[in-house]
């Protein structure tokens, strides 16, 4: 778009009186070809509306642990058809440098069921506008021809042989909100210094190519190939690789109910169960279909317990179903809820679900080994903010434990890593209720979980045990974990970094709290700064992550807790675990004690009142 366009006539009469503005609202003006997005600029333009129209174009969409996520709507730091293809345009750049091989090897493009009407922005849209500037520069794009889960990229990444790929997804955020999600070569998401790279190649080429707008590419270009029933045939196949007990789960009397919230997961976890024997688990009709507004539920995080999972636990309870699993939106990450004695439900954390895979992925490992087998060979990670009860089982079984920062990201780079080196990834987890059962895909995935859950069940049911009830011999056998996560709301970017910059400046300048209220501090790491109290050197194992904020204390009394910013959504979380060592442990005085240290945390520490933080609604 020259100057001489109709749209420069309006903007001349319309100057904001700030060049740094002027020049951005004539380059959205000029660039943007969806009408929905471009009239909301055009719209706050006539309306005089300039800290709005600087707070949507004077800044840009960065790399957080889950890719780019932001609203969708129109501007520069939002999601939408432009910012897609600036990123895809970005990614392209970057691409061809690295790979001489690229246009050949091709890059995959999947995407969830996301949509927003006002602004004419769907997931599936995004997908093909991705795919457009990629096909326009003569690569091969295997674009699927429908939603699929997210962990399906990764994985067709890995077995296409691709250099890259990309899934559309906010996977539980909420309806608003939508996301560009980018895998590299090894089927692990990309981490730093791909992201800076990836982030300043897109500075260089922002304005839109010739044939980047041309959606219906996918339609019309043999460039474009379909690899959905390839790719979700080699899945199930690949998936009985972690199924022990088919004999077991053909003859079952357990019924399951499966939610897929609205999301993706439907289709998908009928055929994993199919593919494990089972007969296929009871789906909730009114959340079984794709549903943009995710209109049965107040957000679509299956995380957030029991008030989301009503719909699935009534119906469970009229089908006489023990056990209700719920992927999230786009599949990657389960909530599994088992009906007790009682007559309540018990909601598994993400925590507890990694005690008993982790005991379930071990003690198959070693039935099935061969003799020769060396348990010093086998590995499982968590990131560093999920419970440790990996940790001790590692330790008293022989196997190895390790831990990464924050976000799945780090886990499939490392896994991929350790299985380069010829060592044996069983299971891996973040108590966001992210699993990694096997290593078929090297991200978290809800729909394996899902089927995993389901077997895991009927083998204890063999045995007259739940799940609940084999929880409690795994903490009695390797000591107890309790831990509790959870979140504040905080809009106000200046605040958050108040709240941290008061923990590293606590006593003075420079000096880390020594107690929280009654209780003492053995020793403190930050991450955003790399220091670590507890290291000779003072120097944070795990990497240096400047761009967020997040402290971990080690009390004395053995409880460890995190702080950290949310990379996803406007929300403080916190983080705390009690661990104790196995037979020394009266559950209920280790409840109490970590409800007690969370309470001095947030008093001392947060400070909700004063920093006008707002409290999860329970």
């Amino acid at each position: 778009g020259a100057p001489g366009d109709v749209n420069s006539n309006v903007l001349v009469a319309r100057s904001t009186g700030d060049a740094q503005l002027d020049k951005a609202v004539w380059q959205w003006l000029s660039w943007d070809k969806n009408q929905k997005t471009k009239e909301q600029i055009e719209s706050l333009l006539q309306n005089g509306e300039h800290k709005e129209l600087r707070a949507r174009l004077c800044c840009r969409l960065s790399f957080g642990t889950a890719g780019l996520r932001s609203a969708m709507g129109a501007g520069f730091c939002y999601i939408n058809d432009l910012t897609v293809i600036q990123s895809t345009q970005g990614i392209y750049k970057y691409l061809e440098r690295n790979f001489s091989d690229f246009k050949q090897r091709g890059f995959v493009v999947g995407y969830d069921t996301r949509g927003q009407v006002t602004s004419n922005c769907s997931s599936k849209k995004l997908a093909k506008l991705t795919a457009a500037v990629l096909l326009a520069k003569d690569v091969l794009v295997y674009f699927f021809s429908t939603y699929v889960p997210t962990p399906f990229v990764p994985y067709a990444v890995q077995q296409l042989g691709a250099v890259a790929g990309v899934m559309i997804t906010a996977s539980h955020n909420r309806k608003e909100d939508n996301g560009y999600k980018v895998y590299w070569e090894n089927g692990a998401q990309i981490t730093s210094p791909h992201d800076k790279e990836i982030i300043k190649c897109i500075e260089e080429c922002v304005e839109p190519w010739n044939g980047s707008w041309n959606e219906n590419l996918v339609d019309t270009s043999p460039l474009r190939q379909d690899p959905l029933k390839k790719i979700c045939d080699s899945y199930m196949e690949d998936l009985t690789k972690i199924c022990y007990h088919r004999e077991l789960n053909v003859q079952t009397s357990l019924k399951f109910v499966h939610t897929s919230f609205h999301g993706v997961g439907h289709d998908y976890v009928q055929l994993a169960f199919k593919a494990f024997g089972f007969q296929p688990p009871i789906p909730v009709p009114e959340q079984k279909d794709p549903d943009p507004d995710f209109s049965t539920v107040k957000c679509p995080n299956p995380e957030e317990g029991e008030s989301v999972l009503e719909l699935s636990l009534r119906l469970a309870e009229k089908e006489d179903a023990k056990v209700v699993v719920a992927t999230d939106p786009d599949a990657d990450r389960l909530a599994v809820a088992e009906h007790q004695e009682n007559g309540c439900w018990k909601v598994f954390t993400g925590n507890e679900l990694a005690a008993l895979f982790g005991w379930w992925m071990f003690s198959r490992w070693k039935e099935n080994c061969s003799p020769d087998a060396d348990v010093r060979n086998v590995y499982m990670l968590a990131t560093t903010v999920s419970s440790k009860i990996l940790r001790a089982i590692a330790l008293k079984e022989g196997f190895h434990f390790e831990e990464t920062l924050p976000g799945f990201k780090w886990i499939g780079s490392r896994v991929k890593n350790l299985l380069d080196n010829g060592k044996e990834v069983l299971f891996a987890f973040e108590e966001s209720i992210g699993f990694m059962c096997g290593t078929s895909v090297l991200d978290k995935d809800g729909v394996s979980a899902a089927v995993v859950t389901a077997e895991m069940a009927t083998y204890l049911q063999c045995q007259n045990l739940t799940l609940a009830q084999k929880l409690v011999d795994i903490y009695e056998m390797y000591g107890y974990h309790i831990s509790k996560t959870s979140y504040f709301l905080c809009y106000d970017p200046p605040t958050i970094k108040r709240i941290f910059e008061k923990l590293r400046n606590f006593d003075g300048p420079q000096s880390y709290p020594k107690c929280c209220g009654t209780y003492n501090i053995l020793h403190v790491r930050d991450i955003t700064t790399g220091y670590d109290s507890s290291q000779l050197n003072k120097k944070s194992v795990l990497p240096v992550s400047k761009s967020s904020q997040m402290v971990t204390f080690t009390f004395q009394n053995g409880c460890v807790a995190t702080l950290r910013t949310s990379g996803t959504e406007p929300k403080i979380k916190y983080y705390a675990e009690m661990c104790a060592l196995p037979g020394l442990s009266d559950r209920g005085v280790l409840e109490e004690e970590l409800q007690k240290l969370i309470e001095a945390l947030i008093e001392h520490f947060l400070e909700p009142d004063k920093n006008g933080l707002t409290w999860r609604s329970a």
